[in-house]
């Protein structure tokens, strides 16, 4: 089972089973709704999944419902009956446990920041470096 919730904890979700895919998404919908430059997502069938809580919605294009946490804006949910009838995507990035569902692939990588091939070199860090 997998577990998580949004920033405020206004919102929690169980997934049984396994999931059809983890991947990281890079395409620009998902960066824009995320103010980020890629999202983690787990694709699960809906009956698989139990949501505690009342996520907003917004259409975000055709067929395409995203829902997030209303009180403090967490993205948790990716829905198109189009593309994955019966099925939720999960933003991994909501997961209590991070180490969980590991990213297995890169998808719509076509539309992927321009740096991002590079962004594996970049110095690191183990925490905010002194300024």
């Amino acid at each position: 089972m997998f577990s998580g919730r949004c920033q405020c904890g206004a919102i929690h979700y169980e997934a049984q089973g396994e999931p059809a895919y983890s991947a990281l998404c890079h395409c620009s919908d998902c960066r824009k709704s995320a103010g980020a430059p890629m999202v983690g997502w787990a694709l699960f069938p809906e009956e698989q999944v139990t949501v505690t809580g009342r996520p907003a919605a917004y259409r975000s294009s055709d067929n395409v419902t995203r829902e997030f946490c209303g009180t403090c804006g967490t993205g948790l949910f990716y829905r198109n009956a189009a593309v994955f009838p019966g099925m939720i995507d999960i933003q991994t990035g909501t997961l209590d446990d991070q180490s969980n569902l590991p990213p297995a692939i890169h998808v719509q990588f076509a539309e992927a920041a321009p740096w991002m091939e590079g962004a594996h070199q970049l110095p690191k860090f183990q925490r905010y470096p002194e300024v």
